[in-house]
């Protein structure tokens, strides 16, 4: 089978790797880690259910590292996370039910779309805000909170790429979290919303399960190791390979349509 070929886990291995790098020090790792299984000739429901195979076990390092340094706020987990399965359950069925080319269109659209937001100068891939700042009441928080974790869990069952992005710029910046409690917080949110994916992608048959778990092993350690870093200047590294990926994925999928 040619999605199983050697030259297959040689392009999607490394790059996952990189993207668990990225992903667990300022997210955004779905737009290395997606395009990855796209140029490997995967189609568009396997690269996305694949990749939320390898995405999913990455986080939940990244996630649980987060959680022994206690970087979150636990009065908004439960809700939250909550919300998130919801919201991926929901994106997940619509994305089973979109067809081939329709998705290959989306990811067309989407992936600039997106890449476009993480990359901006003002984005997060430029320079991560540090440093903690006042929040307003948990009773404050909680509403937009939690209707921010099932939009962008929506958002990660359907795709998912930038969904760690997403939910950093969310909780920061409509929910007014401190940036340490909402790097915590998001990562929860990001592995429950990955959780309900990945369980209705292999309800559904649609995971490459090999290639998924060796990929997964990659990510693991790419976000172990990115989890445990204080990266300094790391945009100038990996702005570089997200433009390369995403050039060539476009190509890729313009040559499919």
């Amino acid at each position: 089978m040619n999605e199983l070929s050697i030259t297959t886990f040689l392009l999607v291995c490394p790059l996952v790797f990189l993207a668990g790098l990225l992903d667990s020090i300022a997210g955004g790792g779905g737009l290395i880690s997606l395009p990855a299984y796209l140029m490997a000739g995967l189609p568009g429901h396997t690269a996305v259910a694949t990749n939320k195979l390898s995405s999913t076990l990455g986080t939940a390092v990244s996630t649980a590292r987060y959680l022994k340094k206690g970087c979150v706020k636990p009065g908004l987990i439960l809700p939250t996370v909550a919300a998130a399965l919801a919201g991926s359950l929901l994106g997940a069925r619509l994305l089973l039910l979109t067809d081939e080319r329709s998705v290959r269109f989306l990811l067309l659209a989407v992936l600039p779309a997106a890449a476009f937001i993480v990359l901006r100068p003002s984005g997060p891939l430029s320079e991560k805000p540090a440093g903690k700042r006042e929040e307003p009441p948990l009773r404050i928080m909680l509403f937009p909170a939690v209707l921010c974790s099932f939009v962008i869990g929506a958002y990660d069952g359907f795709y998912g790429p930038g969904t760690g992005t997403f939910l950093m710029l969310a909780l920061t910046g409509i929910v007014h979290m401190d940036v340490r409690s909402a790097s915590g917080n998001s990562k929860c949110i990001n592995l429950a919303s990955n959780a309900a994916a990945l369980v209705t992608f292999l309800i559904n048959g649609r995971i490459l399960i090999p290639l998924g778990l060796a990929a997964a092993g990659c990510s693991v350690l790419g976000n172990y190791i990115g989890s445990g870093l204080v990266v300094k200047n790391g945009a100038k590294i990996v702005r570089p390979v997200v433009i390369i990926a995403l050039i060539l994925v476009t190509v890729r999928l313009l040559t499919d349509l």
